[in-house]
Formats: C-alpha cells, sequence, structure tokens
C-alpha cells in the first residue's frame, strides 16, 4: 500500500478519516496501523514524521507526511475526485461548519484531559465548564444556523459534525447534548445510520 494511517479508535479525529475513506471506496487503499499517544508522551515513531506527534498522521509514499485531519481528509477526498468538497459559496460554510465541530472535539478532549491528566486534588472545574461553554454554544449554533447546510448533499462538514457528536456521546454522555436541540439530534440520529458511521465507532467507553 502506498499510504499508512497512524490511527486510535477513540479519537474522533482519526474517525473523521475513517468516515471518509468509508464514503469514498478508500478503505482498501490506506494500512492502518494502530498508534498509542498521549499528550506526554507521543511514541517512538510518530514523531519522525509528525513533529507534534499527534494523530491523525498519513504517511504517502510520494511525499512527506500529512497531519491534521482537515488536512488529510481534504487530501483523500481530492484523490477520490473532491466530491465532498464544495466549490463556490458552500465551501466557506463547509469550512465553517468543520472548524466548528472541530472545536467542539477540541473543547470535549481538552475536558477529558484535564479530569485523566492533573493529579485529582489540582484538576479545575472551571476550566472543564469553561470548555463546556465553548461546546454549548457551539452546539446552538448547529442547531440553528447550520440545519440547512447539514440537511444538504454529503460533505466534510457533515462528517465532522457527526464524529464530534459521536464523541461527546461516547465521552460525556451525561452532559445530554441532545436537550433542547431537536433539529440537531433528528440529524444526527439519521447521520448515525450511514454504513461509514456503523463501521467506525469509538470503542467501548
Amino acid at each position: 500500500m502506498s499510504m499508512r494511517l497512524f490511527h486510535a479508535p477513540a479519537s474522533p479525529y482519526v474517525r473523521k478519516v475513517m468516515v471518509l475513506l468509508h464514503e469514498t471506496g478508500q478503505t482498501d487503499a490506506v494500512e492502518i496501523l494502530p498508534t498509542v499517544v498521549s499528550p506526554m508522551d507521543a511514541g517512538p515513531t510518530l514523531p519522525a514524521l509528525n513533529p507534534l506527534g499527534k494523530l491523525p498522521t498519513l504517511e504517502r509514499a510520494d511525499g512527506p507526511a500529512l497531519y491534521d485531519s482537515r488536512v488529510i481528509c481534504r487530501y483523500l477526498d481530492d484523490l477520490a475526485g473532491g466530491r465532498l468538497s464544495p466549490s463556490g459559496p458552500r465551501l466557506w460554510d463547509m469550512l465553517t461548519l468543520e472548524a466548528t465541530a472541530d472545536g467542539i472535539m477540541d473543547a470535549a478532549i481538552l475536558m477529558v484531559y484535564e479530569n485523566r491528566l492533573r493529579p485529582a486534588e489540582k484538576a479545575m472545574d472551571s476550566i472543564v465548564e469553561a470548555q463546556w461553554a465553548k461546546i454549548v454554544r457551539a452546539l446552538d449554533v448547529l442547531d440553528g444556523r447550520w440545519l440547512g447546510h447539514l440537511a444538504g448533499p454529503l460533505d466534510l462538514g457533515q462528517i465532522a459534525v457527526g464524529c464530534a457528536l459521536g464523541y461527546l456521546d461516547f465521552r460525556h454522555p451525561g452532559r445530554d447534548w441532545r436537550r433542547g436541540r431537536p433539529g440537531l439530534t433528528e440529524w444526527m440520529a439519521r447521520f448515525s445510520e450511514r454504513p461509514s458511521m456503523q463501521a467506525t465507532p469509538p470503542p467501548e467507553a
């Protein structure tokens, strides 16, 4: 194979790439390399390809490794003909939607890190709640401003939103992001039934 994906099933960013691979029929073109990293230890191999030591990272035969899920998804979509990256004004909407979804993932992961990486006596509830406040604002915008776009043709922004909401279910189920957001709840119920989402669930918590 000409491409290798450094992969961890719990990462919502990795899941974005995997959903795209399924949606574009490229699962057989990429070798999946199970990889264990943490903010404290990137392991012995990954930093040589990605100086940030983060997942996902895509190793190519014809160029330097690619990293950041947005970069990797655009690259793989381009290989497949670019049908998940719209042109014209919708492109800017898609990129903003994807950035919003990635911001939800960023904040949700920071909440996990605050509770897991700090000693219990040093963990700060105020940091956790500040991150959740960001997520709440983003969810409200998704349920209002973006429902029309989410109902349109599949694109990278929708994939990102689906993976972000799936991560909230995985790591923060008690927060009940669906409460008061019927439109987004209905959309996620439909999107979760896509074969690409069914094929890429995070591991059981």
